[in-house]
């Protein structure tokens, strides 16, 4: 759906990503869509020097988000929202299956 408007499929999952979980790093994008990492990280660059995203590092890994100060983040995440939530929740699943949190002590594995 956003691909149309954002010019390729690697910058609607980035976005999607980002949007799920609040931030991310490169490689968590490129595992959970099982796509290679280098268009992923050319993508976040190019968001970046947009200023829709910022980065920090954390550890050896850079972690990216929406940019609170940009005028561009409201209307890109209102627009993402509405791809988002047009998206089946069994489909997000599937999307999204890496565990971002760690399990309750004694919470069975289902």
């Amino acid at each position: 759906m956003l691909e149309g408007i954002f010019g390729n499929k690697t910058a609607e999952k980035v976005l999607l990503h980002i949007f799920h979980y609040g931030e991310s790093h490169a490689s968590a994008i490129a595992k959970d869509f099982e796509t290679a990492l280098n268009p992923i990280i050319q993508q976040l660059n190019r968001f970046e020097l947009a200023g829709v995203l910022v980065s920090k590092e954390m550890g050896r890994s850079r972690i990216y988000s929406f940019n609170p100060k940009s005028p561009l983040q409201k209307p890109v995440k209102d627009l993402i929202e509405i791809a988002y939530e047009s998206i089946s929740i069994s489909e997000r699943q599937k999307m999204f299956k890496t565990r971002r949190r760690p399990r309750r002590k004694g919470k069975p594995v289902e």
